[in-house]
């Protein structure tokens, strides 16, 4: 057995082949042959990369730098004696880590969905035997059977093709079943879907017979070298899990620095070093927002049982984020931009033109000539050609009942039963089932003809011919019915029926066809002709030849796999948020430009690339046209990993969404890997980040959207607890250097921070976005946490805080000159102060614009929050046995009027303040844009 690495299995004759491989075409391999070669090659399976230990997948999830932040302040808590603070930050560890090792286990389940793709068993010749085998144990050169329904058991090459059809949408990306021949091919450089005479593992036969010869198996099939793409593919770190491992870094650093100098400030000051030392590590507690972690999970939590009443079923909690920073979409076509079923939508006939309405499988549709519409029973030509569409036709629809309860109509004279309970299905090939539809559509049903016609014989299609036709007998006659390329078609033709007359096919009328034809194969219309011949009683028809001699031609038929309705709309809604969409298919490149046309992906100054040129493409040259690139047509696996990689080295977020194994490759290795839910493959799903459970592109709109508010809301509580956080440590930090008494005692701030950073917090995680979210541009791959004046606001704001606080203390220290409880009565107001500030800052906290931007009540989780922390600090200030505890004393109305003061001037000075920059820009604007012209609306490129 001499076989080569890349060796062009296609190019081979068959002696060729059999030689290369050492078998025999008609008895196979000898049993021991098989057995040498099962020992040498390894079984026909795809082998699973060892993976990390279920233990060491757990330890692993307990390594990220927040995790040791986290640490770090459970010790702290424990030192203070706040053993409740330090159980409840073990559990979020704990509870993050399970999460996290849960998600990772699940993800690497790709590889063993994959093997399911594989058939159980094959059909074998050995030693001129038919067995059954498992398909484990088949090897390079062993002879294969196929029938219509088998899954392809291996790579093979086809030395036998009787009307063979396989569906490689899976793999390859194609919209229709492949016709497979069985003679070599000259041609060297072939796409995977324009190797008509091979075979792939995984792939099913929807149509026919065929025997072949297994050329590779295991890990060197096609579908072997997915699972190693699928294995090599690191799954990038998500912008989430990067700005909150850089927030980490900074808000450790930061703290710490600052609380050294409030303790040092405060012993050099005359304060009490055991005092300090405590009020430090307070300090240092408060500022590290141990709750941070919990607060995202559950904003993300949440944002997830959003998005399944969104049809998107989340599978990585971080990749939710990830979307709304999504500023490529590379999506695949069958199936995804299109229904994948395959609709007749034109018919001509005698220079009539025909318009047929519906989608997909459903027979239900009108006719129209002219924008009016026709009745097929009193059309002789249309009743004809849909005649011969359901006669010359293997495949099958049928009705499946959707609901127990499904009201029926009686099915009388043929006509198809109606529900609005029961999905249509079909079994064969989806060129004929859309014929099969057709013809319902005119009230004809291949069961009720069949009744009429009963088939004598059958002439298959064949790549030679490319026609195919049968014979039947109807009422003591004879009839044949033959559907094929129009071109060839044609010159089988003596006649046509034109105006409902049968004339001669004369020279004038056959370019008449011919014109008719290539008007509609420009529009990507898949065109058949149809033709047929009553049959006189003394002929035979031994052959197709015979039988295809002298045939009446009818008309054409063009039909196409329709854009999703939805679709259209939802690449404009991304247009409009500043995400470019992409069509990666394995189609044909004018099929594909004229679909990317329709949906408005690509516009004047798009560009299409085929696999071709890509193949020939260094990784550089693409990363320099990936951006100009709307459309990549007849592309392979190993392409649209390529692609999605040039893409994320030109800085985009990239989202990849696909169904078939062909896309599972890059689907991982994407920013965010997008799975149909439906017709997605589950090798796809377990690559995939995101499934769309009604593999509706729209809903990735909606995902997005999703995405983007949560991220916003995660910017928010962050403000937030943030700006709080500088709030404390600036009160106590500005007290020190000034030289006077501490403002607040540990406990206080213990419980500032747990009032304040609890519900509140929690509840900006579920505001509702801005309303102009969703027309704003991506933000940057790299964007920081405190991007877009964010760590302003949070030092603005906190520093207010701080100096609001302060000033109600030195005022209320004042005004208590002489009495006893002076310090504890100042440090009370204080207190209440610096929650105030931080309960109204929280409104504040909802718009990117100011607190008279947003509703005050619109979110109404918020607003019980709110009330929530203001009953537990009014519990500590006016019920005595916790007064001792937390070191405070009852406040009356002046010292009310001194803390509402204080805490408002925070957020009502700066927001007042904001109002007005926004009104001047905004006349600024209108000035600037009055009489002008409207934004452009061209597409993205």
């Amino acid at each position: 057995m001499t076989i080569l690495e890349g060796q062009a299995w296609h190019q081979l004759s068959e002696e060729q082949l059999a030689k290369s491989l050492d078998t025999d075409r008609a008895k196979g391999l000898s049993r021991e042959q098989a057995t040498e070669r099962l020992g040498t090659l390894g079984p026909n399976e795809l082998a699973e990369k060892r993976g990390d230990s279920p233990l060491k997948l757990l330890l692993n999830q307990f390594k990220d730098f927040m995790v040791l932040v986290l640490v770090g302040a459970t010790i702290i808590s424990g030192l203070l004696g706040e053993m409740l603070d330090a159980l409840t930050i073990i559990a979020i560890i704990l509870i993050n880590g399970v999460l996290g090792f849960y998600q990772e286990y699940r993800a690497e389940r790709s590889l063993r969905a994959l093997k399911e793709l594989s058939a159980p068993f094959a059909k074998v010749v050995r030693d001129g035997e038919l067995l059954h085998i498992p398909a484990r144990e088949l090897v390079s050169g062993d002879v294969v059977l196929l029938e219509s329904g088998d899954r392809v058991p291996a790579d093979l090459r086809f030395v036998e093709c009787n009307d063979c059809s396989v569906d490689e949408s899976a793999l390859t990306g194609e919209s229709v079943p492949v016709v497979k021949t069985a003679g070599k091919l000259d041609t060297a450089d072939l796409a995977l879907g324009d190797r008509k005479n091979c075979g792939y593992l995984g792939t099913m036969v929807t149509r026919g017979t065929a025997k072949g010869i297994v050329t590779v198996t295991g890990m060197q099939t096609e579908m072997g070298k997915i699972a190693d793409l699928i294995q090599q593919t690191e799954e990038a770190e998500t912008p989430l899990q990067h700005r909150l491992e850089q927030l980490g870094k900074i808000l450790i650093v930061v703290a710490l620095a600052l609380t050294v100098v409030v303790v040092l400030a405060g012993i050099l000051h005359g304060q009490p070093a055991y005092d300090m030392f405590l009020a430090g590590v307070s300090l240092a507690v408060a500022a590290i927002p141990e709750g941070l972690p919990a607060i995202v999970t559950i904003a993300l939590a949440l944002g997830v049982q959003r998005m399944i009443k969104r049809r998107a079923i989340v599978r990585k909690l971080p990749s939710v984020e990830t979307l709304g920073c999504a500023s490529v979409i590379c999506s695949d076509k069958t199936g995804t931009l299109t229904q994948n079923k395959m609709t007749v939508t034109k018919l001509w006939l005698g220079g009539r033109t025909v318009e047929v309405t519906g989608e997909g499988y459903e027979p239900t549709g009108l006719l129209k000539e002219n924008g009016k519409s026709i009745d097929a029973k009193g059309d002789a030509a249309l009743r004809r050609l849909t005649q011969i569409a359901a006669l010359c036709n293997n495949s099958d629809l049928s009705q499946q009942e959707a609901a127990a309860d499904a009201k029926k109509r009686k099915s009388t004279k043929g006509e198809l039963p109606v529900s609005e309970a029961m999905e249509w299905k079909i079994q064969g090939d989806p060129t004929e089932a859309a014929l099969l539809v057709l013809a319902a559509k005119t009230g004809l049903v291949k069961s009720a003809l069949q009744s009429l016609y009963t088939r004598v014989k059958e002439f298959p299609f064949d790549a030679e011919r490319k026609r195919m036709s049968v014979l039947v007998s109807h009422q003591g006659g004879k009839l044949v019915c033959a559907k094929g390329a129009p071109d060839l078609l044609v010159s089988q033709c003596a006649y046509v029926l034109w105006d409902d007359q049968v004339v001669p096919f004369t020279a004038s009328l056959k370019n008449k066809v011919l014109a008719a034809n290539e008007a509609m194969a420009r529009e990507s219309l898949r065109v058949l002709g149809m033709a047929y011949r009553d049959v006189k009683a003394h002929e035979t028809c031994a052959s197709g030849e015979q039988a295809e001699s002298g045939l009446i031609f009818v008309g054409l038929t063009g039909m196409m796999d329709p854009p999703r309705k939805e679709v259209k709309e939802a690449i404009y809604k991304c247009r409009q948020a500043g995400i470019k969409t992409v069509m990666i298919t394995g189609d044909h490149g004018t099929t594909a430009e004229a679909i990317a046309r329709t949906l408005g992906i690509i516009g004047r100054e798009g560009r299409v690339i085929t696999g071709t040129e890509l193949a020939a493409m260094t990784d550089e040259d693409l990363e320099k046209v990936a951006d100009d690139v709307n459309v990549y047509a007849r592309v392979s696996p190993e392409h649209k990993l390529r692609i999605v990689q040039a893409l994320q080295r030109r800085g985009h977020v990239v989202a990849m969404t696909g169904d078939g194994v062909n896309d599972a490759p890059a689907v991982k290795a994407a920013d965010i890997g997008i799975a149909m839910g439906i017709t997605g493959t589950d090798v796809t799903k377990e690559a995939s980040a995101l499934v769309l459970s009604d593999d509706n592109f729209s809903s990735i709109v909606a995902a997005v959207e999703e995405g983007r508010g949560i991220y916003e809301n995660i910017r928010k509580f962050i403000r937030y607890l943030l700006a709080s956080n500088v709030g404390e440590i600036m009160t106590m930090f500005l007290a020190m250097m000034a030289g006077l008494p501490l403002p607040l005692v540990p406990i206080q701030i213990l419980w500032v921070n747990l009032v304040t950073d609890g519900l509140p917090a929690m509840a900006l995680g579920v505001d509702q976005a801005e309303s102009d979210l969703m027309q704003q541009k991506p933000r940057a791959a790299k964007e920081n946490i405190f991007a877009r004046r964010l760590g302003w606001k949070i030092v603005s704001r906190g520093v207010l805080i701080g100096l609001c606080t302060l000033g109600a203390f030195v005022l209320a220290l004042k005004a208590g000159e002489g009495q006893s409880n002076q310090l504890v009565h100042a440090q009370t107001v204080a207190f209440a102060t610096l929650v105030m500030a931080q309960l109204i800052h929280v409104f504040d906290c909802r718009s990117s614009r100011s607190i008279f931007h947003r509703k005050l009540l619109e979110n109404k989780f918020l607003v019980f929050a709110v009330l929530s922390s203001l009953v537990l600090m009014l519990a500590v200030l006016y019920i005595e046995p916790l007064q001792p505890v937390f070191k405070t004393v009852p406040l009356d109305l002046r010292d009310w009027a001194l803390v509402l003061v204080a805490a408002g001037i925070p957020t009502f000075a700066l927001g007042a303040g904001s109002v007005w920059s926004s009104s001047k820009q905004k006349k600024k604007r209108t000035k600037i844009n009055y009489g002008g012209s409207s934004p452009s609306t061209r597409p993205i490129r």
